[in-house]
């Protein structure tokens, strides 16, 4: 064995590079078998070399993979703005989607070219497709009615394309500012979804209900779970038998109703964890039913595994090497499609649940760079002010480098989005981009996170701003004071509400020695005046409503307090972003060329909340990495230099 070469950190040289990254990190949007027999595997993928487009990909038995959806072609929603459920298809073939430019419904039949189902009717859109007994079943959002909040509603779409007469849709359900999971029972007389109201979020509060169809006026429907809790992807067992997930006892977990007279709901496999999480993407899946009655569920607390019950209170986990984001996006027989994201990365596995060591890996979640080069993650519970806080530590890891006994390495502590996100210790190529160098990852689920309970979840309502701030802080503080980190080379980096936590930080602490914030929130009245509908009364639960809380909006918003903002700041913004609009990042900019302090102002063409061309995600990585470079006082070889102003 030869001995490593001995090197600053950060300035190690490393195989793996910001390009690489972009090629080996799918964003996969669904999955399913298709075909009788020894069915296909199709899936969504966004393509970051086209710019973001998101194509519908196939891999035959021959390991062969080509486009279904072909370019220019895009298939992505826009419901909730965040969209999900954007395509099907069933086993002849025939994919549904919806078009990402119009938002209308397509149908595309193998050897010919994509005709429309829905009308062109302005901003109408269309998301969480499913096949349910020969209907196309969608959620649809209408902007074109003037109203403060879009119709939402579940619609049934003509499969022979007479739906583009908009008077042959035939919405099923209505009655709620929000609607998803919409599910036919067996004998397809009637109809299980989920909904919700503003000010309400679906993890806060939302409600089962259960109608009997009849014709095409909607169901007369009742609601049989829910209200105080958060109810999900209900599950048809038989024509009068429901399954679901709720959280009564402060743990999502499964449910079985009996839709009798009284309504019996019965507690399935109890346990300590969370089977479900916060609903941000229609047709999300944390569990499904086999042919055979057997339940397959991801289980999460703090990470993610894969579990299969018996239904009488057996229960077996399922070995596989995905650890976090886990979804089940499709079953067949015994076998699962389950996406997440494992040693190597984010991938697809096709997994058959009773031989789980004939796991195939579909897409991605592979290092090319070998697994050497992946760091393993070590979970941390840290004290805080709030009570314990949850992190996964990255030490830097390089095979042929290792650092100064008598230097300690520099450390990035990655601030999710959501803020009901969670990480479930699962190394990334962004990460190992970094930790390759010499460069440490903590990534922290603050207080407010998914995957540790409701309690958890909810220690963020009203004290956004804080609460969030304080678990990063005690999270970095206590990483260096174990001597694992360099205390006077701390960064914090986020995008979103991650972006609002390290700006918050940042004016709010003195921990952090650089900080980079990606399409950060800067001002909370900005916020609610300008966000989209979904997340319009999000603020109450986590701040306060208007115009109570105004004094409390203004108080918390680091725009308020930029005459504290004195540290070394990269800021990257889309300029097509409806969530965070640019103005919020100028204003930092602004601010920091005021107060005389370093930094950098990356602006995107195209790019909205949440970037997605190959050139943006290279040019970020690249820039951040130079950017701690010059902060930090290391070398950073083979990256473009940044100018900071």
């Amino acid at each position: 064995m030869t001995t490593p070469d001995v090197l600053p950190y950060g300035s190690w040289p490393s195989p793996i590079s910001a390009a690489d990254v972009s090629a080996a990190s799918p964003r996969l949007e669904g999955a399913r078998f298709v075909g009788a027999g020894g069915p296909e595997v199709w899936w969504g993928e966004s393509v970051p070399e086209e710019g973001g487009r998101s194509a519908v990909r196939r891999r035959a038995a021959s390991g062969a993979v080509r486009d279904v959806l072909a370019a220019p072609w895009s298939a992505r929603s826009r419901v909730h703005e965040y969209g999900g459920g954007s395509w099907t298809a069933d086993d002849d073939g025939v994919l549904y989607f919806v078009e990402k430019t119009d938002q209308r419904v397509w149908r595309l039949d193998p050897g010919g070219e994509p005709r429309p189902l829905t009308p062109d009717a302005g901003d109408v859109r269309f998301g969480g497709l499913t096949l349910q007994h020969d209907q196309l079943l969608a959620v649809r959002e209408d902007h074109t009615r003037g109203t403060a909040v879009p119709a939402r509603d579940i619609v049934s779409i003509p499969l022979d394309g007479s739906g583009t007469d908009a008077a042959r849709l035939n919405s099923l359900a209505s009655g709620s500012d929000f609607v998803a999971h919409p599910v036919l029972s067996p004998d397809g007389t009637r109809l299980a979804w989920i909904a919700w109201d503003h000010p309400h979020m679906a993890w806060d509060s939302a409600e089962l209900r259960v109608g009997r169809l009849q014709g095409g006026d909607g169901p007369e429907w009742t609601t049989v779970a829910g209200g105080g809790s958060s109810p999900l992807q209900p599950e048809w067992i038989d024509d009068d038998d429901l399954l679901y997930a709720d959280d009564p006892t402060g743990r999502w977990n499964l449910w079985r109703l009996r839709l009798t007279a009284d309504l019996r709901h019965e507690p399935l496999a109890e346990v300590d964890a969370d089977t479900g999480g916060p609903l941000w993407m229609l047709g999300t899946r944390w569990f499904t039913l086999l042919d055979d009655g057997r339940i397959v569920a991801v289980q999460t607390n703090g990470s993610d595994e894969l579990v299969v019950h018996d239904g009488a209170g057996g229960r077996r986990t399922v070995p596989v090497d995905v650890v976090t984001r886990l979804s089940i996006e499709d079953a067949r027989g015994t076998r699962v499609l389950l996406s997440g994201a494992g040693s190597g990365g984010a991938g697809l596995w096709d997994v058959d649940v009773d031989e789980p060591a004939t796991t195939r890996l579909l897409v991605g979640g592979a290092s090319p760079w070998g697994a050497e080069w992946m760091p393993r993650s070590r979970a941390i519970t840290v004290p805080g002010p709030h009570g314990p806080v949850h992190a996964f530590d990255y030490p830097p890891a390089n095979p042929a480098v290792a650092g100064p006994d008598d230097e300690r390495p520099p450390y990035v502590v990655f601030v999710h989005g959501g803020p009901t996100d969670h990480v479930g210790g699962a190394a990334s190529g962004k990460i190992a981009y970094l930790t390759s160098r010499g460069i440490g990852v903590l990534d922290v689920n603050y207080g407010g996170s998914s995957g540790y309970g409701r309690a958890y979840r909810e220690r963020l309502l009203g004290q956004w701003g804080v609460v969030d701030v304080d678990d990063v802080v005690a999270a970095a503080r206590g990483l260096a004071e174990s001597g694992a980190a360099d205390p006077r080379r701390l960064a914090i980096a986020g995008g979103s509400a991650g972006g609002w936590t390290v700006l918050c930080a940042l004016t709010n602490s003195n921990a952090f020695g650089a900080g980079i914030s990606r399409y950060g929130v800067a001002d909370l009245r900005t916020l609610a005046e300008d966000t989209h509908d979904f997340e319009a009364r999000y603020l109450d639960g986590m701040v306060g409503p208007l115009p109570e809380a105004e004094a409390l909006y203004v108080e918390r918003s680091p725009l308020s307090h930029l005459d504290r903002l004195r540290t070394p700041l990269l800021i990257e913004q889309g300029l097509e972003d409806l969530v965070v609009p640019p103005s919020q990042s100028e204003a930092v900019r602004d601010a920091l060329a005021a107060n005389g302090v370093a930094h950098a102002y990356l602006a995107f063409e195209g790019e909205s909340h949440g970037f997605r061309s190959a050139t943006t995600l290279v040019r970020t990585m690249e820039a951040e990495l130079a950017f701690l470079g010059q902060v930090f006082g290391f070398e950073t070889p083979g990256v473009p230099p940044l100018e900071l102003d």
